[in-house]
């Protein structure tokens, strides 16, 4: 497989059929990433607006890091415009893959336990400072290192250790609110 850097490289002498590449690389993460910022409703059209700015941005393209993180980057700031000034609808932030799961396992109670959960989850996700659910994506649910967060969001690498401790805390006191889909204690039933 093609190092990105190359498929960059490429693209910038006129290789249109590289950035393709690039493309098909990348849209999963992009969309999944951002239809976790804004709802699903809009992420096709934002991830589209995404490849469309890194391709009129290559040329700015440095590769002192990763262009996956450079990318994600753009995915980011694209995500938080197209969110400005309106309130999302409440939609799944995740897909965690269920549908992969051979049928023969997956029963339609399961399958429907499943899909409550997760709406469940989209409400109290929807609950967050819109900084805290972005780290929390990104780092809980798309696995990207710390330095990764710190450079898609361009904030220091302290700032976004500080602001997941505060999301991971947001998140679980939002989810003690409704204990009865959760099932988590009491923080003074605890102390």
């Amino acid at each position: 497989m093609e190092p990105d850097e190359e498929l960059v490289e490429r693209t910038l002498s006129g290789d249109v059929a590289a950035f393709a590449i690039l493309v098909r690389r990348h849209r999963g993460l992009v969309r999944r990433v951002v239809a976790r910022v804004i709802g699903s409703n809009d992420a096709d059209d934002v991830t589209q607006d995404v490849f469309l700015r890194a391709f009129h941005r290559l040329g700015q393209f440095r590769g002192d890091s990763p262009f996956r993180a450079w990318l994600l980057r753009i995915a980011h700031n694209a995500a938080l415009s197209s969110h400005a000034g309106r309130t999302p609808a409440s939609e799944a932030l995740f897909d965690d893959g269920a549908e992969n799961v051979p049928s023969s396992v997956r029963t339609p109670a399961h399958a429907l336990e499943d899909t409550e959960r997760r709406e469940r989850l989209t409400l109290k996700l929807r609950q967050m400072r819109l900084a805290h659910r972005t780290v929390l994506v990104l780092r809980d649910l798309e696995g990207l290192s710390y330095e990764e967060i710190a450079e898609v969001t361009d904030t220091p690498l302290g700032s976004v250790k500080g602001r997941l401790f505060r999301a991971r805390r947001e998140l679980i006191e939002i989810l003690r609110h409704n204990t009865y889909d959760w099932e988590l204690p009491d923080e003074r039933a605890s102390a």
